[in-house]
């Protein structure tokens, strides 16, 4: 294998490779409390990045996370952190473990072309921990899996390896055991551990692409470790195998035996395969190498805003080389993808040119610069002020566009409200920032409501989306409860008699309109009948009493909520030969529109949503009794996807369901998922309706 210059030791500049070939781009995944910054800084310190106290030589910490969290004390962002290793460069992209922040978790693995599966020795493999294993295998990630926190109380690796196994295959393979305080190598170490040993070792060969080895093996004859060593790289390459290495981060133990295993057995970038590419109208774009020498193809990771520098982003560069100063042409389209609707809404499409700035790589909390990136590598851009996460960066002249990775639906709503009127103008703007770093964010602006909803993945989400307003763009606001779009319907036929009559002083108002109210089938929406005769009331008049009746619709007759699928015949009326008028007329329909509802009665109508939920056997029963409790109609249930998970599929109403996707995170330990899509309005029970008067008095 062909690297580049350098090592371990202190380093004084930023680590820098020049061929694809030398580099690593690994990624750290699982769940909350595993250990991944830990690990990450012990790893920085093992190959001189940093000293022993944990600062690089100037001071500076090791990464540059965001005072959310030190605040809340759990990763919530992405966080680039590169090293050299033996000549190779090893970009280490530490995601968050908390479950709201999957969308951080799916853009590292977009970035990366392997994954450390981090676990902790205290902790074992639970429900979250599965579900970031799946988030890994659906995207095809080859994975180490590093057993932490070895040091704790309740550690027992032996425990978390067979609960691996027992979750994740027999493909899952110690490679070396914690011993006496240091750890010791299965294939090529003297050792007392011969059934592991054999374990691994059999193992490697079933995956060898040797297939004389197994009858070797078998007959007694030797097989030299370095032979082993190659297939067990391969295997790991391939993401057949997934060697377990325990690490000590607080004294080292373990580290560097991981960084060689990265370095040998992950994969290059020249490995990695390439993202589906496009034409900005759409159309299929030519096949991209990871060749320093092609056409400039690279997507934005992540981005941030900092108070100095401005709009920050990360970029992974798969064709081609990125040079500071240079104008490439920026595409967002990923509206074209959405699976359904378009929850995109806050991520419009959008293809520039722009001149990005310096490119940069952390070093600590600082950025040092660097010349060039070649393909394969990431590195931070600046001045980058129209790009968004997911965004592809190309060639002005050969403009291509990545498919982008797909993102979770977020389906928790939480309103806001500023709390002073100085923050309206600052807040459309501060959202506007938001949108653009997290695609995982939806903006709703309801016009029925007149609320601003942000549609998050859960309530720690919301919090820092919450915060970012306040502390980055000095925009304060308040949570308040989410309201639900009603409908307001007649429960049977009525008459109504609606007569607006002025005089005070020139041309009086003078309008007289009878009409008959009929409710029609849900969705039969709104119809409009003249039985005038005679000339009752003038036929310049009639469109008037429609728009009036049609404008006391949308603004509801008592509760403010719109009317839906009526029948209104106009019978009769009166008009006066000057002091009639459109306005008059208007007003009159209006009037009657009112008086009927007055003699028929209404009734409320609520949306009700279809949900499925992606759960495990053994609480189906759970959810459906929850669904039930919110007034949920059960459709059904059927296998779906890996074995012993169920879909369970019901008709919810919408108030039923604003806080739905944390309470299903608390019954299921987060085990659980759902979708919901608009299926029909239904007539809401008078209880609710009572409440709901009570609690809008």
């Amino acid at each position: 294998m062909s690297r580049e210059s350098g090592g371990n030791g202190s380093q004084a500049g930023p680590p820098v490779a020049t061929r694809p070939e030398a580099i690593r781009n690994v990624v750290l995944v699982g769940a909350a409390g595993a250990g991944k910054t830990t690990l990450v800084e012990r790893l920085l310190v093992e190959a001189g990045v940093l000293n022993r106290a944990g600062s690089t030589e100037d001071g500076t910490t090791v990464c540059d996370f965001e005072e959310v969290e030190h605040r809340q004390r759990r990763s919530v962002a992405l966080a680039l952190a590169p090293l050299m290793h033996d000549g190779v460069k090893v970009n280490l992209l530490d995601t968050p473990g908390y479950v709201d922040f999957v969308g951080e978790v799916r853009a590292g693995l977009r970035a990366a072309d392997c994954a450390l599966f981090v676990i902790a020795a205290n902790e074992g493999v639970d429900e979250p921990t599965r579900a970031l294993w799946r988030e890994c295998a659906d995207v095809g990630m080859p994975r180490v899996v590093v057993v932490t926190k070895l040091d704790h109380a309740r550690a027992d690796v032996d425990a978390v390896v067979a609960q691996a196994q027992d979750a994740f295959g027999g493909r899952v393979l110690p490679v070396h055991v914690h011993e006496g305080g240091r750890v010791v190598g299965l294939i090529t170490d003297d050792h007392e551990h011969e059934a592991q040993r054999a374990a691994l070792v059999e193992g490697i060969i079933e995956e060898s692409e040797d297939e004389t080895l197994m009858e070797r093996y078998v007959a007694g004859e030797p097989i030299d470790p370095g032979l082993l060593l190659r297939d067990l790289e391969l295997a790991v390459a391939r993401g057949s195998t997934h060697p377990v290495v325990p690490v000590d981060s607080t004294t080292g133990v373990g580290a560097t035996e991981l960084l060689d295993l990265v370095v040998s057995a992950f994969p290059s970038p020249l490995e990695h395969r390439m993202p589906t590419v496009f034409t900005p109208s759409g159309r299929p774009g030519p096949a991209i190498e990871c060749d320093p020498s092609g056409p400039l193809v690279a997507e934005v990771i992540k981005t941030t805003t900092d108070p100095y520098l401005g709009r920050v982003s990360l970029v992974r560069v798969f064709s081609g080389s990125l040079v500071p100063d240079a104008t490439v042409h920026v595409s967002g389209h990923r509206s074209a993808w959405a699976d359904r609707g378009d929850p995109t809404s806050s991520h419009p499409d959008h293809d520039e040119d722009e001149r990005i700035g310096s490119l940069s790589v952390p070093l600590g909390k600082s950025q040092r610069t660097v010349p060039v990136v070649t393909a394969g590598d990431l590195c931070a851009v600046g001045r980058l002020s129209r790009a968004e996460t997911s965004d592809t960066l190309a060639s002005v002249d050969t403009p291509l566009v990545l498919k982008p990775w797909q993102v979770p639906d977020p389906q928790l709503p939480v309103a806001i409200q500023v709390r002073t009127k100085s923050d309206e103008d600052k807040l459309g703007s501060g959202l506007q920032r938001l949108a653009a770093e997290d695609p995982t964010l939806r903006i709703e602006h309801n016009e029925e409501t007149h609320q601003i909803v942000l549609w998050t993945m859960g309530e720690a989400h919301a919090d820092v989306l919450i915060d970012r307003l306040a502390t980055r763009y000095g925009v304060a606001v308040d949570e308040v409860e989410v309201r639900v779009a009603l409908r307001e319907t007649f429960v049977g036929p009525a008459t109504g008699h609606g007569r607006h009559v002025k005089q005070s002083g020139g041309h009086g108002q003078y309008a007289v309109c009878n009409i008959e109210v009929e409710p029609l089938p849900q969705g039969g929406g709104f119809e409009f009948v003249d039985r005038v005769v005679g000339g009752a009331v003038p036929r310049q008049f009639i469109p008037a009493v429609e728009k009036g009746i049609r404008s006391q619709m949308q603004h509801g007759v008592g509760t403010g909520c719109p009317m839906v699928d009526l029948r209104v015949t106009l019978t009769d009326g009166k008009a006066h030969s000057v002091d009639s008028s459109d306005m008059a007329f208007q007003t009159a329909g209006g009037l009657a529109l009112r008086d009927a509802a007055t003699q028929g009665g209404t009734c409320l109508l609520e949306p009700i949503d279809e949900v499925e939920v992606l759960v495990a056997d053994a609480l189906v029963g759970t959810i459906m009794g929850d669904l039930s409790a919110r007034r949920g109609k059960v459709l059904g249930s059927e296998p779906r996807g890996e074995p012993g998970m169920v879909v369970v599929r019901a008709q919810v109403p919408q108030l039923e369901l604003r806080r739905y996707a944390a309470d299903l995170r608390s019954l299921s330990h987060g085990s659980a998922s759902f979708t919901r899509a608009f299926a029909c309005y239904e007539r809401v029970p008078d209880q609710v309706a009572s409440r709901l008067a009570s609690a809008a008095d």
